[in-house]
Formats: C-alpha cells, sequence, structure tokens
C-alpha cells in the first residue's frame, strides 16, 4: 500500500487522541487468531484480551471499531479511530506515515502454504493480502514469482484452494490452524522473517498517547503477562 501523506497533511488531519473522552481502537476483525468476529458478533482473538489490558494499565476507556485492512491506515490518519491494532507489522515505510508504540510481538515468522508441500515457489504465483509485509516481500525479495493480491487473507488462501495461485504467503500463527485442519494444504519451503515485530500503529501527532500505550507494554513485559498471552493464544510465537 503507498501513501504519499505529507507531514502537513497529516498535521491537518490528525485530532489529540487525548482530547476524547473514548479511544477508539480499530482492527480489522479476519485475522486469527490475533483479531476476528466471534459468535456474538464482537472482536475476539490475542489482540482483543491484549488491547483491553493495555487500555485497563494506561486507565483509558476503549472502545472498539472494525474497518478493511486496505484502508485501515488512511482512516487512522483521518481521524476515524485512534489506534490500530490488527496484527500490523512495523516496517520503516508505514513509520513514514503513522507512529508505532514498542511492538507487542516479536518479528513472527512467515510461511507459504501450498497444495503440494514442493510447490514451486520461486518462480510460482504466490497470493498474499493487499498491503501486506508478505505481499511486499514477494513484489520486492521473490523476482521471479509473481503476486497475486487479495483483499482478505481468506480470499488469499482461496486461491490456493481453487487453484489460481501456487502458494499463499502470510503469518505462521494465521496459517498453522489452517493447514492442521485441512489435509489437502500444508506448509512448502522455508519460513521468512519480515518485519520488526507487531506494535499499535498511532497519528504521529499523538505522542502522549504513544507513551500511555508504550508504558503499559512495557509492564506487561515486566511482570511476565504478555509473554503468557502469547503462549496462550499465540501458538509457535517466540515470547520476549
Amino acid at each position: 500500500m503507498k501513501l504519499t501523506l505529507t507531514a502537513a497533511a497529516l498535521s491537518l488531519l490528525a485530532g489529540s487522541a487525548m482530547a476524547q473522552d473514548v479511544i477508539r481502537l480499530g482492527t480489522e476483525g479476519a485475522y486469527p487468531p490475533y483479531n476476528f468476529i466471534n459468535d456474538a458478533g464482537e472482536v475476539d482473538g490475542f489482540e482483543r484480551v491484549l488491547g483491553d489490558e493495555l487500555c485497563k494499565r494506561a486507565e483509558l476507556n476503549c472502545t472498539w471499531v472494525t474497518n478493511d485492512w486496505d484502508s485501515i491506515i488512511p482512516n487512522l490518519v483521518s481521524g476515524n479511530y485512534d489506534v490500530i491494532i490488527a496484527g500490523m507489522s512495523i516496517t520503516p515505510e508505514r513509520e513514514e506515515v503513522i507512529a508505532f508504540s514498542d511492538p507487542y510481538t516479536q518479528p513472527d515468522p512467515s510461511a507459504f502454504v501450498a497444495m503440494n508441500g514442493d510447490a514451486d515457489l520461486s518462480s510460482g504465483i504466490i497470493a498474499a493480502q493487499t498491503g501486506t509485509i508478505q505481499a511486499g516481500y514477494v513484489a520486492a525479495d521473490m523476482p521471479d514469482a509473481t503476486l497475486l493480491e487479495f483483499a482478505t487473507p481468506e480470499e488469499a488462501v482461496s486461491a490456493v484452494r481453487n487453484g489460481e495461485a501456487d502458494a499463499v504467503l502470510a503469518d505462521k500463527a494465521y496459517l498453522a490452524p489452517i493447514a492442521e485442519a485441512e489435509a489437502d494444504l500444508d506448509f512448502a519451503g522455508d519460513d521468512v522473517l519480515i518485519g520488526g515485530g507487531i506494535g499499535l500503529g498511532l497519528r504521529q501527532s499523538d505522542t502522549e498517547l504513544k507513551a500511555k500505550f508504550d508504558t503499559a507494554i512495557q509492564s506487561m513485559k515486566d511482570d511476565g503477562s504478555l509473554n503468557t498471552l502469547i503462549t496462550d493464544m499465540l501458538p509457535g510465537s517466540a515470547p520476549f
């Protein structure tokens, strides 16, 4: 996803979240186990539990909203919510447009899943969700492969099932339960490490809010509760 907003435009668009009574947490709601919508129609998953705890520790009154992935950064910048908590990896390109909290996960392995564990990855058709670090990796670091982008991770996996793509590249924590549940799908090739861990996305002007969340994240690291949450809800992810 290419964003070309200038610093001046950001300043005009961004409001001060701390001036509000309620901090709005924006997530996709479509990327388990990080975030998803449960049977009751509510945001659930690792980031729901984490976000609620961070708001409690930061003494913030928070509410949850959902937004499609492909517009999740522009809608933060324009003020439709105050924080992104959506499995978003910290990258230099994104840091040109928004600020990030300290990471609340280590860099998570990305993995390929295919119908055949011996699938040709280097020159094949690779599906990925648009605007993700995985799509960027295929485009920049797999010169002989063809990138096929989709709006949702489910659509990217479906492209492999229906033969439209040779493999899908996504966070391993997302793909692992899918590969385990479906006999026709299997991991292929080696895992790849992309990005600098996952953090909260904030407007660059919201320095006070960032500081509050950074303090809350550090407190969870210090008392071990963040590692417990990662172990319980993100199987295979490395703790701090």
